[in-house]
């Protein structure tokens, strides 16, 4: 295998990677930071007043954006992998 097609492949892998992370992170980040915020107005320092809520959060957006995740993981197997390991 060339190094260009190595190097192409997993730059694709990567940024999908990204692209598949980015919505459950984009919500832990936004849970966490209004909960801290929340603690530091209130001066309530709960260990699990920042992880159950945190939890649910990225449950909710791991089951709303599952079918995109798989869509996008399903296509790009399909679409690059799949022709590199049948030779193109």
């Amino acid at each position: 295998m060339a190094d260009l097609v190595f190097f192409d492949t997993l730059r694709q892998g990567l940024w999908i990677s990204v692209l598949i992370s980015a919505p459950i992170l984009g919500v832990a980040l936004i849970v966490g930071l209004a909960i801290g915020l929340f603690q530091a107005l209130t001066s309530v320092q709960e260990m699990t007043l920042t992880f159950v809520p945190k939890m649910a959060a990225i449950l909710g957006v791991f089951w709303a954006s599952m079918s995109f995740m798989t869509l996008t993981l399903g296509r790009y197997f399909t679409d690059t992998i799949v022709p590199i390991i049948q030779g193109f």
